[in-house]
């Protein structure tokens, strides 16, 4: 079978119409026509009712159904023969947020490097929401990332449990409770009382951030619409600004090693629970091949968080 045939035939079927289908294939109609008419020759059935408007005929609609995984079927062949052939070459493309970048990537990259000289390595960063893009779309190969992934497609390693935080400055809890702060810190820890915050300046990543949306979901799930004095794109943005008193943030404790925030005089810690298991994990695409390479960096990760 001819797969190329296969290829111009979903964009035809895509247009229902050999005109428009020919010029985003950068073909003419006639060769798009040639390469249709030997793919029903060679199938014994016809793909397409010709008048107007053309239309799929119940054969061609039953290619288009399963046309797309015959294409993946043969690609991912493809690809595993030339990891078999080629292991210590090629390029491997991975996702991560900016600030765990800082953190996980000075983990892995030197060592894979070094096992790996041959692998051109690309880094994505950006926020978790364009990263779930960019993994659904092919553009990465593999993405770090808090977990449960919101793609029900994605495989997941899991490298470790993690815990969001809030950080609340003394200067807000001197401003809103000066008499009763520490009665409040209290209530804060033991039962999470965050009513009790609902006046309060609060600064919060931009939506889509993982870290944003499970903030938006416990404030409302406590019934608190946040007085959100600031959205910003980067988190140890927030986190030195809460430094300064500006405001109540929330921060994985995964990058705790990172900010070292414990030093930091003036910010009280609670402990925020959310009811699904959270971590941070390494995700790919169930449908898509996983490259020796995109597996080798997964244990070189695994194996240094270990060791951290």
């Amino acid at each position: 079978m001819n797969f190329l045939n296969i290829e111009y035939f979903l964009v035809a079927a895509k247009e229902l119409n050999f005109s428009k289908a020919a010029e985003k294939l950068y073909i003419s109609p006639q060769s798009l026509s040639t390469h249709i008419a030997k793919l029903e020759n060679e199938l014994g059935v016809e793909l397409f009712f010709r008048d107007h408007p053309m239309r799929l005929t119940y054969a061609g609609e039953i290619l288009v159904k399963f046309g797309q995984d015959i294409l993946d079927k043969k690609n991912r062949t493809l690809d595993e023969l030339r990891d078999i052939a080629d292991s210590k070459r090629g390029k491997l493309a991975v996702g991560i947020s900016h600030i765990r970048g800082l953190v996980f990537l000075p983990l892995v990259l030197p060592r894979f490097h070094q096992e790996y000289p041959g692998v051109t390595l690309q880094v994505l960063e950006a926020p978790t929401a364009k990263l779930d893009n960019a993994l659904a779309n092919g553009e990465i190969d593999i993405m770090i990332s808090l977990t449960p992934f919101s793609n029900e497609n994605v495989e997941t390693v899991e490298l470790c449990s993690e815990e969001i935080l809030m950080l609340i400055p003394d200067q807000v809890l001197d401003t809103y409770y000066p008499d009763t702060k520490d009665d409040v810190l209290e209530r804060l820890n033991n039962n999470l009382e965050l009513s009790l915050l609902k006046d309060c300046p609060f600064m919060l990543l931009h939506t889509g951030n993982r870290v944003r949306t499970i903030a938006d979901k416990v404030l409302g799930e406590n019934g608190v619409k946040p007085n959100v004095i600031l959205e910003v794109e980067n988190i140890e943005t927030l986190l030195e600004l809460s430094r300064k008193g500006m405001g109540i943030t929330f921060y994985p404790n995964s990058l705790e090693s990172y900010s070292n925030f414990k030093k930091f005089d003036g910010l009280n810690v609670v402990k925020v629970p959310y009811g699904k298991k959270q971590g941070i994990g390494v995700g790919y695409m169930k449908n898509r091949f996983l490259s020796q390479a995109s597996r080798e960096f997964i244990r070189i990760l695994k194996e240094s968080m270990q060791n951290m």
